[in-house]
């Protein structure tokens, strides 16, 4: 007599075992992180609506980049949580959003510090592209967070909110200009991504996996 064992199935996409879940108050903490860079690029756009270039337009870069740490925090959760799903796709997807976004932050970083001379060289033009593209990339994971429904009630939806950021601001830029824009702009970072942190602090548990 012989045995066979079980060969391994062909038939269903892989999965990745989820590691422990995150404590809910790590997830307080880092959604508290999504706040505070909110609220402080938030701040600059509302201070500087008028003027856009020298010590304003540095400043802008330093609290967007401090905007860009927040989604940094809020990528965290997602990849702990695995909220866009366990297929290996779904999680290769916050992975590569981490690196442009990381790309977006070191432009912010050097269009902040570096010299004016400086500030718009070639070199720096395929930094400041992972900008958008790391929006869209998190408009993407978005959607998916929806469609997987690993998290659940309001923070199932609320990620399309904060990222129909573009949606709502470029309409209004070309409408009614750049200051308006900026003021509208401001706005939806206070009622997406800064209210997203504090649902993620306040309801932690709708999150973390069942």
């Amino acid at each position: 007599m012989t045995t066979t064992p079980a060969r391994a199935r062909t038939d269903v996409a892989p999965t990745l075992r989820m590691a422990a879940p995150p404590a809910e108050r790590t997830i307080r903490r880092l959604g508290l992180g999504l706040t505070a860079g909110t609220l402080t690029w938030a701040a600059s756009i509302f201070a500087f609506t008028t003027v856009n270039d020298g010590v304003p337009g540095r400043i802008g870069d330093l609290t967007g980049l401090a905007f860009q740490l927040g989604v940094f925090c809020l990528l965290a959760i997602q990849f702990r949580t695995r909220a866009t799903g366990l297929s290996r796709g779904s999680v290769v997807l916050l992975k590569v959003e981490a690196v442009i976004l990381g790309i977006a932050s070191v432009w912010s970083l050097l269009h902040g510090v570096l010299p004016a001379p400086h500030q718009d060289a070639a070199w720096l033009v395929p930094l400041d592209i992972c900008w958008p593209l790391s929006m869209l990339g998190m408009a993407v994971i978005a959607v998916k967070i929806a469609f997987a429904g690993r998290w659940r009630g309001v923070l199932r939806w609320w990620p399309l909110v904060a990222e129909s950021w573009a949606v709502v601001t470029v309409p209004s830029m070309i409408v009614f200009g750049d200051q308006a824009s900026r003021w509208v702009g401001g706005t939806h970072l206070l009622i997406g991504y800064a209210t997203l942190g504090v649902l993620l602090a306040l309801k932690p548990h709708l999150v973390v996996p069942k």
